[in-house]
């Protein structure tokens, strides 16, 4: 029970910690007239990813790697199947042509890249100069070519600035904001790590299964708040940039900066299993999108329910490796 709750309060911590951050971060870009293009492709797109981070690295410096990995992992999956399915139930996802072929395009590269990586057994410094070089090629790229011209790619992620909303207004509480929320990312990974660590050990499964379900579902949360308000006032073109760009900054930023901390062994269920998962739900997802540039309700369900089975057998047969 100590395990369990240790859980709920980490993974309640992180997302309050996540929204606070992003809140602050956002008012604070504002207030520095930073454009609301670079504010959405930068600060909410990979803001969200935020928890994920913290907890990577916290998992990395304490040598717990198949949690660092697995959440990664783990997380990619769910965003896709979790939330992207979720979301397209609650309104049918549209996408821009201009943001799919570069963002999920990208997407399914560093899924790729990390795949070819990862077939050592192990990321190491090397690994991760390669995974924040392809990050910060990425920015530069997606910035620029939105800048220089009026595209829809462009609108999209200036509105993701947009669905954040009760901003703090003054610079004080914008640091509070900053620093509650830091503070409580930091806090909630050591609880999350706790527990999950704790009950994994409890119940018998590996730390890898943990990772790879619930830690990932718990740091995804701040992902799946932003997409389903976006969803819920029918900014279908948001929730699915979001989801594309935190999958973007989860491996070649998250992964990059926890590989370089220290080197992350890869377990041997997701060399066999997870990995070839998450490129299975990237490209199941590109091949939705490019039939009609929409994500329907019908493929939101198969999404949610690929879900399921990944989770049946992530505990059952899979769970045992």
């Amino acid at each position: 029970m100590l395990y369990a709750l240790s859980l709920l309060v980490g993974i309640s911590f992180l997302t309050l910690g996540g929204e606070a951050l992003i809140r602050g971060a956002v008012a604070g870009a504002r207030r520095m007239g930073v454009s609301p293009l670079l504010t959405g492709l930068v600060v909410v797109g990979f803001g969200t990813s935020a928890p994920e981070l913290v907890v990577s690295i916290d998992a990395a410096i304490n040598q717990q790697p198949d949690i660092a990995v697995g959440n990664i992992v783990g997380s990619n999956i769910g965003n896709i199947l979790l939330i992207l399915g979720l979301c397209a139930l609650i309104c049918p996802m549209t996408v821009q042509p201009q943001a799919l072929r570069r963002d999920g395009v990208f997407m399914v590269a560093a899924t790729v890249l990390f795949i070819g990586l990862a077939f050592g057994g192990a990321l190491g410094r090397l690994d991760a100069s390669i995974f924040l070089a392809g990050l910060i090629s990425y920015l530069i790229w997606a910035y620029l070519s939105e800048r220089q011209q009026t595209i829809p790619a462009a609108e999209m992620h200036a509105a993701e600035a947009d669905e954040v909303t009760a901003l703090p207004k003054t610079t004080i509480s914008i640091v509070m904001a900053l620093g509650l929320g830091l503070g409580l990312l930091i806090g909630g990974s050591q609880l999350l790590l706790y527990g999950a660590i704790g009950l994994a050990q409890a119940m018998g499964i590996s730390e890898a299964v943990i990772g790879l379900t619930i830690v990932a579902v718990g740091t995804s949360l701040p992902e799946m708040a932003v997409s389903v308000i976006a969803a819920l006032r029918r900014h279908a073109d948001v929730a699915v940039g979001n989801i594309l760009g935190s999958n973007i900054f989860n491996l070649l930023g998250i992964l990059g900066i926890s590989a370089f901390l220290q080197p992350l062994p890869i377990a041997d269920r997701v060399a066999a299993f997870d990995q070839w998962v998450m490129l299975g739900a990237a490209g199941v997802l590109m091949i939705f999108l490019y039939t009609s540039m929409r994500l329907s309700r019908l493929e939101g369900g198969l999404l949610l329910a690929g879900y399921g089975v990944y989770l049946t057998l992530s505990f059952s047969v899979i769970g045992a490796f």
